[in-house]
Parts: C-alpha cells; sequence; structure tokens
C-alpha cells in the first residue's frame, strides 16, 4: 500500500483499486473546506488519480483557490471533479439514455464517473416514453452497446420498456423529478423494483455515480472474460 500521512478526520483508501477494480471518489456533500484541502493534500503527496462527487460551484471555488492550475477538472451540471482521469479504455459499450431533460445532471454524473474511468460513452437525452418514437428511433445505436444505463423519474417507465426491446446489461436509475406523488424519487425507485422486464439492475435516487460504478464493474468483468 502507498504510505501517506493522514489527518484525523481524512484517510483515504488508495489501496481500492487493487482490491476492487474501483478507486475510491470523494463525496464532497458536508464536507469542510478544511477536509477537503487535506483530502486535496493527500492525493498530491501520493500522486493518485480521483474522483469528486457532490462538489457544489463554491466548494469548488474556495478548494482551487490553494490548488495548483489545472489540479481539478470540474463540470458544474454533474457536479463532479477529477484529477488525473484515466487513459480511454473504451468508446463504444455504454450508453446513457434520460427520460427527459430534467435528469440531465443525473446521466452527466454518470457519464462523467465513466469518463474518469476512461471510458467514453453515448448519450441519448430527453427520450421518454411520452413520445416513444423518441427512442425507437435509437433502437439500432442502442442495440450495439453491451450496457445501458437509463435515467428517469415520474414514473420511471423508460428503464423497462427498453428491457423489452435490446439485449443490453441495463442499469436503471430514478430520479427525484416528479410532482407530489412521486414523493421525490420513491415512486420511480418502486417500479422500477417491481418491473416486469427481467435483469434490470436498479441503483438509489439519482445515484448516476453508483449506476457508473455498476457499469465499470460489468466492463472489468467483460476485459476479464475477453
Amino acid at each position: 500500500m502507498t504510505d501517506v500521512p493522514s489527518t484525523n478526520e481524512v484517510n483515504l483508501d488508495f489501496d481500492r483499486e487493487n482490491r476492487t477494480g474501483l478507486a475510491e471518489a470523494v463525496f464532497c456533500q458536508s464536507k469542510s473546506l478544511q477536509q477537503l484541502q487535506d483530502i486535496c493534500a493527500q492525493i498530491l503527496q501520493a500522486d493518485k488519480p480521483m474522483l469528486f462527487t457532490k462538489l457544489e460551484s463554491d466548494q469548488f471555488e474556495q478548494l482551487q483557490a490553494g490548488l495548483p492550475a489545472g489540479f481539478l477538472d470540474y463540470d458544474l451540471i454533474s457536479q463532479t471533479a477529477f484529477h488525473e482521469p484515466y487513459q480511454i479504455r473504451s468508446t463504444d459499450l455504454v450508453a446513457i439514455v434520460t427520460g427527459g431533460s430534467s435528469d440531465v445532471p443525473v446521466a452527466r454524473e454518470a457519464s462523467r464517473t465513466l469518463q474518469f474511468y476512461g471510458h467514453e460513452t453515448l448519450a441519448i437525452d430527453d427520450a421518454g416514453v411520452a413520445g416513444l418514437w423518441r427512442i425507437t428511433e435509437r433502437l439500432d445505436a442502442l442495440r450495439e452497446r453491451k450496457i445501458v444505463i437509463c435515467i428517469a423519474g415520474m414514473d420511471a417507465a423508460l428503464p423497462t420498456v427498453l428491457g423489452g426491446l435490446i439485449p443490453a446489461s441495463i442499469i436503471a436509475v430514478p430520479t427525484s423529478v416528479g410532482y407530489g406523488m412521486a414523493r421525490n424519487g420513491e415512486t420511480a425507485l418502486h417500479s422500477l423494483l417491481v418491473s416486469c422486464a427481467p435483469g434490470l439492475v436498479v441503483v438509489n435516487i439519482d445515484n448516476g455515480y453508483g449506476a457508473a460504478c455498476a457499469a465499470i464493474r460489468m466492463l472489468n468483468g467483460l476485459a476479464v472474460t475477453n
């Protein structure tokens, strides 16, 4: 293991990728500026790649003021940042589909996570079932992908529809988009858990990062098999 000193509140796991195929990521929500600065100091000393999620713009602005220029690549829509992303590993294996444009921030968290690990993705946005032609006209492209991350709120019908149309592994992400009885994504989550399309993988509400990690585990398994 890499011998890197840690503060009392920060103890990064730089060996995790060797054990699991996935490096540790920094979940920034509720972290203090001092904690984030300590994390970056450990990353600098260890000279390791790192992904940051739920990093709000004001946190990033305060943090980057004390960092070397270009240390973090930040994306406002997904609230992600990364340091030293991996080289390109694949360009045509994963697609990310959203039911509506309100789901895009979650989709971008997934795509940025995959980008960090060197996997480029095909993005198909605003393809919900209320206008079914929007997804049916993209089926040929989706059938060429090994993995499809499908992100939808409200009744979250889109992953189930895709589950009956394409052979790819489908990772479904319910989002908190919707009125009233959508219950901040709980209805979408319950709908996906009882989907009649067998074999759907379902992650937690708004968890684009978790969906991307599931995809990476699948891709790592494909690489071992091949």
